[in-house]
């Protein structure tokens, strides 16, 4: 199971995106603002975040921006019901995964977490399959010491 952190200052968005989430098998972690949003990320474990742009306290661009500083990896899609193409190439420059335009269609949304939990799962395989092959780079070498020194010791 997946956690989701859903964030927006619109009660029935939060909830609609909650129970949509939810049957879909995730479990979603809510919050009503940017920085309720920012402390939870911080303070819980989660693989994807949905969020609104324009948001009092914190707004979405400035929310990315500072999760980025700290996980460069987990997806983030943001929302928006005020569209425009500066907004959306400013928030992919900023490294959003993905950027949907409300109302929300829950099939295009369905498949933008599941291409974004797709691409965390595959980044978290690339890293360690990276530590694996410098483990192997680096225990070659004595192994193969070990082995000139043990076969010398066997003469």
């Amino acid at each position: 199971m997946n956690s989701i952190l859903i964030i927006d200052d619109e009660e029935d968005i939060l909830k609609l995106l909650s129970d949509v989430i939810e049957g879909w098998g995730h479990l979603p972690i809510i919050a009503r603002d940017g920085k309720d949003g920012l402390k939870k990320f911080q303070q819980v474990p989660v693989d994807l975040i949905l969020s609104d742009i324009k948001m009092p306290n914190l707004d979405g661009i400035s929310l990315l921006e500072r999760v980025r500083s700290s996980d460069k990896q987990i997806p983030v899609i943001l929302l928006t019901g005020y569209p425009s193409v500066d907004s959306a190439v400013h928030a992919m420059k900023e490294g959003a995964f993905d950027y949907i335009t409300k109302p929300v269609n829950l099939d295009e949304l369905k498949i933008k977490i599941d291409r974004g939990l797709e691409r965390a799962r595959m980044n978290e395989s690339l890293h360690f399959l990276k530590s694996i092959n410098w483990s192997l780079l680096i225990s070659i070498p004595i192994w193969l010491i070990l082995g000139i020194i043990l076969a010398k010791l066997l003469r």
